[in-house]
Protein backbone atom coordinates (compact mmCIF):
# COMPACT_ATOMS: atom_id res chain seq x y z
CA UNK A 1 0.00 0.00 0.00
CA UNK A 2 1.61 3.36 -1.08
CA UNK A 3 2.31 5.76 1.99
CA UNK A 4 0.41 8.13 3.37
CA UNK A 5 0.55 11.98 1.43
CA UNK A 6 1.83 13.09 4.82
CA UNK A 7 4.60 10.48 5.63
CA UNK A 8 5.86 9.86 2.05
CA UNK A 9 9.53 10.34 2.09
CA UNK A 10 11.35 13.60 2.08
CA UNK A 11 14.80 13.74 -0.47
CA UNK A 12 18.22 15.84 1.11
CA UNK A 13 20.80 16.24 -2.14
CA UNK A 14 23.58 17.46 0.20
CA UNK A 15 24.39 16.20 3.89
CA UNK A 16 26.44 19.38 4.87
CA UNK A 17 25.30 21.50 7.98
CA UNK A 18 22.19 22.86 6.64
CA UNK A 19 21.01 19.45 4.85
CA UNK A 20 21.84 17.78 8.45
CA UNK A 21 19.74 20.37 9.61
CA UNK A 22 17.00 19.40 7.39
CA UNK A 23 17.23 15.94 8.79
CA UNK A 24 16.78 16.45 12.11
CA UNK A 25 13.58 18.77 11.89
CA UNK A 26 12.41 15.77 10.33
CA UNK A 27 13.38 13.34 12.56
CA UNK A 28 11.46 15.51 15.19
CA UNK A 29 8.20 15.40 13.43
CA UNK A 30 8.96 11.89 12.42
CA UNK A 31 9.13 12.54 8.72
CA UNK A 32 10.94 9.74 6.72
CA UNK A 33 13.81 11.15 4.86
CA UNK A 34 16.21 9.66 2.28
CA UNK A 35 19.66 11.73 1.69
CA UNK A 36 23.04 11.91 -0.83
CA UNK A 37 26.28 13.58 -0.43
CA UNK A 38 28.45 13.57 -3.46
CA UNK A 39 31.27 14.09 -0.68
CA UNK A 40 32.29 10.52 0.25
CA UNK A 41 33.15 11.75 3.32
CA UNK A 42 30.02 13.59 4.27
CA UNK A 43 27.64 11.02 3.01
CA UNK A 44 29.49 8.63 5.38
CA UNK A 45 27.51 10.59 8.21
CA UNK A 46 24.24 9.59 6.55
CA UNK A 47 22.61 7.23 9.40
CA UNK A 48 22.41 4.20 7.71
CA UNK A 49 19.21 3.13 6.14
CA UNK A 50 18.85 6.94 4.66
CA UNK A 51 21.81 7.06 2.22
CA UNK A 52 21.17 7.33 -1.46
CA UNK A 53 24.01 6.07 -3.51
CA UNK A 54 23.32 9.21 -6.26
CA UNK A 55 21.03 11.51 -7.32
CA UNK A 56 18.81 9.41 -9.84
CA UNK A 57 18.39 7.12 -6.79
CA UNK A 58 17.31 9.83 -4.38
CA UNK A 59 14.87 11.30 -6.90
CA UNK A 60 13.71 7.23 -6.86
CA UNK A 61 13.00 7.17 -3.61
CA UNK A 62 11.59 10.35 -2.85
CA UNK A 63 8.90 12.91 -4.81
CA UNK A 64 10.04 16.35 -2.71
CA UNK A 65 13.14 16.68 -3.06
CA UNK A 66 15.37 19.94 -1.17
CA UNK A 67 18.42 20.71 -2.78
CA UNK A 68 20.83 21.74 0.58
CA UNK A 69 24.04 22.58 -1.60
CA UNK A 70 25.60 25.66 -2.45
CA UNK A 71 24.20 28.10 -5.31
CA UNK A 72 27.06 27.74 -7.58
CA UNK A 73 26.31 24.01 -7.81
CA UNK A 74 22.50 24.15 -8.22
CA UNK A 75 22.43 24.96 -11.99
CA UNK A 76 24.92 22.07 -12.82
CA UNK A 77 22.95 19.64 -10.37
CA UNK A 78 19.99 20.55 -11.84
CA UNK A 79 20.92 19.98 -15.48
CA UNK A 80 22.06 16.37 -13.83
CA UNK A 81 18.95 15.43 -12.44
CA UNK A 82 16.75 16.87 -14.88
CA UNK A 83 16.28 13.80 -16.96
CA UNK A 84 15.65 12.10 -13.67
CA UNK A 85 12.55 13.85 -12.92
CA UNK A 86 8.90 14.01 -13.83
CA UNK A 87 6.12 16.19 -13.23
CA UNK A 88 5.36 13.81 -9.61
CA UNK A 89 8.32 15.78 -8.14
CA UNK A 90 8.57 18.32 -6.52
CA UNK A 91 11.84 20.85 -6.62
CA UNK A 92 12.80 23.15 -3.14
CA UNK A 93 16.60 24.99 -2.91
CA UNK A 94 16.91 26.78 0.37
CA UNK A 95 19.75 29.11 -0.83
CA UNK A 96 20.54 32.65 0.61
CA UNK A 97 19.34 34.62 -2.20
CA UNK A 98 16.55 34.10 -4.20
CA UNK A 99 16.68 36.18 -8.19
CA UNK A 100 19.33 33.91 -9.19
CA UNK A 101 18.23 30.13 -7.98
CA UNK A 102 14.49 31.17 -9.14
CA UNK A 103 16.12 31.95 -12.39
CA UNK A 104 17.81 28.93 -12.85
CA UNK A 105 14.97 26.51 -11.85
CA UNK A 106 12.40 28.70 -14.32
CA UNK A 107 15.46 28.05 -16.85
CA UNK A 108 16.08 24.47 -16.10
CA UNK A 109 12.87 22.67 -14.73
CA UNK A 110 10.30 25.07 -16.21
CA UNK A 111 6.27 24.41 -16.43
CA UNK A 112 7.06 20.59 -16.53
CA UNK A 113 8.67 20.19 -13.12
CA UNK A 114 6.94 21.30 -10.16
CA UNK A 115 9.81 23.78 -8.35
CA UNK A 116 9.53 26.49 -5.51
CA UNK A 117 12.09 28.92 -4.37
CA UNK A 118 12.80 28.85 -0.52
CA UNK A 119 14.94 30.47 1.99
CA UNK A 120 14.95 28.93 5.52
CA UNK A 121 16.05 31.87 8.15
CA UNK A 122 17.76 29.22 10.32
CA UNK A 123 20.62 27.05 10.28
CA UNK A 124 22.49 24.48 12.59
CA UNK A 125 23.58 27.42 14.88
CA UNK A 126 20.03 28.52 15.58
CA UNK A 127 18.50 24.86 16.03
CA UNK A 128 21.40 24.58 18.22
CA UNK A 129 20.49 27.85 20.54
CA UNK A 130 16.89 26.23 20.48
CA UNK A 131 15.97 29.53 18.67
CA UNK A 132 12.03 29.54 17.95
CA UNK A 133 9.96 30.36 16.15
CA UNK A 134 11.57 28.73 12.94
CA UNK A 135 11.01 31.13 9.86
CA UNK A 136 11.01 30.37 6.67
CA UNK A 137 10.91 32.58 3.35
CA UNK A 138 8.64 31.11 0.30
CA UNK A 139 8.37 32.30 -3.12
CA UNK A 140 5.80 32.03 -5.59
CA UNK A 141 6.66 31.59 -8.87
CA UNK A 142 3.98 32.02 -12.03
CA UNK A 143 5.06 28.59 -13.63
CA UNK A 144 3.62 26.67 -10.52
CA UNK A 145 0.85 28.54 -8.69
CA UNK A 146 -0.04 25.45 -6.12
CA UNK A 147 3.95 24.91 -5.46
CA UNK A 148 4.12 27.91 -2.90
CA UNK A 149 1.44 26.31 -0.59
CA UNK A 150 3.02 22.82 -1.17
CA UNK A 151 6.32 24.29 -0.03
CA UNK A 152 4.40 26.40 2.61
CA UNK A 153 2.89 23.17 3.85
CA UNK A 154 6.02 21.35 4.04
CA UNK A 155 7.54 23.65 5.99
CA UNK A 156 4.78 23.72 8.31
CA UNK A 157 5.53 20.27 8.93
CA UNK A 158 8.81 20.84 10.08
CA UNK A 159 7.58 23.19 12.40
CA UNK A 160 8.35 26.44 10.57
CA UNK A 161 6.36 29.36 10.35
CA UNK A 162 6.32 30.78 6.76
CA UNK A 163 5.71 34.15 4.70
CA UNK A 164 5.41 34.92 1.08
CA UNK A 165 8.03 36.96 -1.01
CA UNK A 166 8.97 37.67 -4.50
CA UNK A 167 12.74 36.55 -5.18
CA UNK A 168 13.24 40.34 -5.69
CA UNK A 169 11.53 41.57 -2.89
CA UNK A 170 13.12 38.36 -0.62
CA UNK A 171 16.84 39.86 -1.60
CA UNK A 172 16.17 43.71 -1.07
CA UNK A 173 15.09 42.74 2.51
CA UNK A 174 18.23 40.18 2.67
CA UNK A 175 20.30 42.82 1.70
CA UNK A 176 19.78 45.24 4.53
CA UNK A 177 19.58 42.54 6.97
CA UNK A 178 21.54 39.29 6.04
CA UNK A 179 24.22 40.82 3.71
CA UNK A 180 25.02 44.11 6.27
CA UNK A 181 24.69 41.86 9.26
CA UNK A 182 27.71 39.66 7.89
CA UNK A 183 29.15 42.46 6.16
CA UNK A 184 29.78 44.00 9.35
CA UNK A 185 30.57 40.84 11.90
CA UNK A 186 33.66 40.21 8.68
CA UNK A 187 34.91 43.32 9.66
CA UNK A 188 34.95 42.95 12.95
CA UNK A 189 36.50 39.26 12.58
CA UNK A 190 39.00 40.85 10.77
CA UNK A 191 39.83 43.21 12.95
CA UNK A 192 40.64 40.28 15.57
CA UNK A 193 37.99 41.69 18.20
CA UNK A 194 38.05 39.57 21.18
CA UNK A 195 34.20 38.86 21.60
CA UNK A 196 34.80 36.27 24.12
CA UNK A 197 36.63 38.51 26.65
CA UNK A 198 34.74 37.89 30.38
CA UNK A 199 35.10 41.86 29.68
CA UNK A 200 32.58 42.21 26.88
CA UNK A 201 29.30 43.98 27.61
CA UNK A 202 25.71 42.77 27.54
CA UNK A 203 25.37 44.79 24.59
CA UNK A 204 28.11 43.20 22.18
CA UNK A 205 26.16 39.82 23.11
CA UNK A 206 24.30 39.30 20.31
CA UNK A 207 26.78 40.91 17.42
CA UNK A 208 29.10 38.35 18.84
CA UNK A 209 26.91 35.66 18.38
CA UNK A 210 27.15 36.82 14.30
CA UNK A 211 30.33 37.52 14.60
CA UNK A 212 30.72 33.38 15.48
CA UNK A 213 28.57 32.34 12.55
CA UNK A 214 30.36 34.34 10.36
CA UNK A 215 33.76 32.49 11.95
CA UNK A 216 32.00 29.07 11.62
CA UNK A 217 30.37 29.25 8.19
CA UNK A 218 32.42 28.60 5.02
CA UNK A 219 34.01 31.40 3.29
CA UNK A 220 31.51 29.81 0.09
CA UNK A 221 28.40 31.36 2.13
CA UNK A 222 29.58 35.00 3.01
CA UNK A 223 30.67 35.30 -0.85
CA UNK A 224 27.23 34.25 -1.84
CA UNK A 225 25.17 36.65 -0.03
CA UNK A 226 27.55 39.46 -0.58
CA UNK A 227 27.96 38.90 -4.53
CA UNK A 228 24.85 36.88 -5.49
CA UNK A 229 22.51 39.24 -4.48
CA UNK A 230 22.02 41.74 -6.63
CA UNK A 231 21.30 44.45 -3.86
CA UNK A 232 23.90 43.66 -1.88
CA UNK A 233 26.21 46.11 -3.35
CA UNK A 234 23.95 48.96 -2.93
CA UNK A 235 22.99 48.23 1.01
CA UNK A 236 27.04 47.97 1.47
CA UNK A 237 27.75 51.48 -0.11
CA UNK A 238 24.40 52.99 2.15
CA UNK A 239 25.98 51.13 5.30
CA UNK A 240 29.67 52.69 5.00
CA UNK A 241 28.16 56.11 3.75
CA UNK A 242 26.05 56.20 7.13
CA UNK A 243 29.12 55.70 9.02
CA UNK A 244 30.76 58.05 7.50
CA UNK A 245 28.20 60.54 8.27
CA UNK A 246 28.38 59.46 12.02
CA UNK A 247 32.00 59.54 12.54
CA UNK A 248 32.35 62.93 10.83
CA UNK A 249 29.65 64.26 13.20
CA UNK A 250 30.99 62.90 16.41
CA UNK A 251 34.85 64.34 15.01
CA UNK A 252 32.71 67.75 15.27
CA UNK A 253 31.25 67.60 19.00
CA UNK A 254 33.55 69.00 21.32
CA UNK A 255 34.43 66.89 23.40
CA UNK A 256 32.73 66.03 26.95
CA UNK A 257 35.91 67.53 29.76
CA UNK A 258 34.01 64.36 32.14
Amino acid sequence: MPAAPSQAPLGILGFGHFGRAIAALAEAQGLPYFAHDPDPATAFTIPTGRAAVSPEELARQARTLILCIPIPALAPTLAALRPHLSADHFILDVGSVKVQPAAEMARILGSDIPWCATHPLFGPAALARGERPLRAIICPNDQHPAAARRAAALYRTLGCETTELSPDDHDRLMADTHALAFFVARAMLDLGLPPDSAFVPPSFHAMAQTIDTVRADATHLFDIIQQANPHAAVARERLLEALKQIHAQLLDQPRNPD
